[in-house]
């Protein structure tokens, strides 16, 4: 038997990285056991579908590295409804299913005993198909189902407890149950990797398969994602778009790498790890029950671990978009004339060793290639207090008088401009560093001014202390 496996987004919005997570744990599982995986876009609710998310989708996939190309589809929902007709009509046929025209108020109303939800009012009255009537799935009265799961074992449902459940609307289109299963029956999937949010419905979705007539696929049921408050994350609440930690600067490798921890843990004392290694030892078998906790502010230091061991060149070339802008990646304040990529080379080990996120790039490095640096203007007031002017004026003549323009002239320099006036080179380079970047805090001041020049060095010292 070939394994295969299925990721099914909906194209509702951006693309959750719950979503991400469930693709990469397919993605593998289907790799391990050379098998193939498929993408399936569940576009069937047109009122909230749209196809730039479905584009979205597909491109964050590339970018997580599972690539067009690489696996089969994308197949579309919507060009399968003939088929969910069709097992909707079989089920009927054979007394799987009847037509029921109660409304949600009449079934509210009626909820009462230990089962909640649907008592099974119109099994037995023998309606006919009709504008205000829905297919209701029949289920067992006695038994229990029993789910075949990779994670969780065997979790068992008792059938009695289970309503008779929806599977078309009174238009004839079928509801997710009924189409999801027909989907993955059509498509041949043999596993079915997702979300524990799931897993409700599938002894539902079982039943559908076995009254079907099709062996059940084997189950794997992960482990919600939460937040810091341990809530389930939220497109409302949560930064959940994996569109927007790519366009803000973690890198792929990272994201990678972070999705897979949430529930696994690879061998030995380690968490940053190459993809190869994922690949090889990640077991769905192994994946913890419990609820799995998106720190953001883990991610954020494991895409910084990841940007230090970039190589020169690599770090270049994945700073790119922030220095010359994307359609989704707002250009940066200079004008693209005035960018000196050999400018960015000398500065970029500096400022390599300092960001957590590519984005961030652009405000350690703007004042290299903007005409005049943009004053943050708190940091302008803490350091433009009595005596600034004095050490701009003092700092302005000993960097004139410099023989070599390099950086430890530079701090020997503004050093003792401080010693002169009883000061500590941190508070006598606050109104300098200000002066030339516009900021309190970015990169080392002396070997930035190396590379600034002194032209450009004093002409700003200069403008400070006229605006002052």
């Amino acid at each position: 038997m070939t394994v295969r496996v299925r990721f099914a987004p909906s194209p509702t919005g951006m693309f959750h990285v719950g979503g991400a997570r469930s693709a990469l744990q397919n993605w593998i599982f289907a790799k391990q056991h050379n098998g193939v995986f498929v993408l399936r876009v569940e576009d069937t609710d047109a009122s909230r579908n749209r196809p730039e998310w479905t584009e979205g989708i597909l491109a964050a996939m590339d970018w997580i590295g599972i690539e067009r190309g690489a696996y089969e589809g994308p197949y579309y929902q919507s060009s399968y409804a003939a088929e969910h007709t069709a097992a909707a009509t079989r089920l009927y046929g054979e007394g799987r299913a009847y037509y029921c025209d109660c409304t949600r108020e009449a079934v509210a109303l009626r909820a009462t005993g230990k089962t909640p939800g649907y008592d099974g009012f119109c099994r037995d009255r023998g309606l006919p198909p009709g504008e205000k009537t829905a297919l209701r799935f029949r289920t067992p009265d006695q038994g229990e189902t029993v789910i075949n799961d990779l994670v969780r074992g065997e979790p068992t449902f008792k059938n009695e407890l289970l309503e008779d459940f929806v599977i078309a609307r009174s238009d004839g289109s079928a509801v997710f149950l009924l189409a999801n299963v027909v989907d993955d029956i059509t498509m041949g999937i043999t596993h079915v990797i997702r979300g524990e949010e799931h897993l409700p419905n599938t002894p539902k979705q079982q039943l559908l398969w076995d009254a079907l007539g099709v062996k059940p696929p084997v189950w794997g049921h992960v482990p919600v994602i939460v937040n810091e408050k341990r809530q389930k994350l939220s497109k409302r609440r949560d930064k959940v778009a994996l569109e927007a930690y790519r366009d803000e600067g973690y890198l792929a490798a990272t994201m990678r790498n972070y999705l897979m921890l949430l529930g696994w843990a690879p061998s030995g004392d380690r968490e940053i790890v190459p993809w190869s290694e994922i690949e090889a030892e990640y077991r769905i078998d192994e994946i913890s029950h419990a609820p799995a906790f998106f720190d953001v502010k883990k991610l954020r230091a494991f895409n910084g671990d990841y940007i230090r061991a970039l190589t020169a060149s690599e770090f270049a070339s994945v700073c790119a978009p922030w220095l010359n802008g994307t359609d989704t990646i707002p250009a940066p304040p200079w004008a693209p004339a005035s960018f000196d990529i050999s400018v960015f080379m000398a500065v970029a080990p500096l400022a390599q060793t300092r960001i957590a996120v590519l984005s961030e790039i652009v405000e350690y490095v703007d004042f290299f290639f903007l005409d005049e640096p943009t004053i943050d203007e708190a940091s302008w007031a803490k350091a433009m207090k009595d005596g600034a002017a004095d050490i701009l004026d003092a700092t302005a003549a000993a960097f004139s008088e410099l023989p070599e323009w390099s950086a430890e002239p530079l701090k020997e320099a503004l050093e003792a401009v401080g010693v002169a006036r009883g000061l500590k080179l941190g508070k006598t380079q606050a109104p300098v560093r200000v002066a030339i970047t516009g900021r309190s805090v970015g990169l080392p001041l002396f070997e930035s001014l190396e590379v600034l020049g002194r032209d450009r060095t004093l002409a700003r010292i200069a403008a400070a202390r006229g605006r002052l």
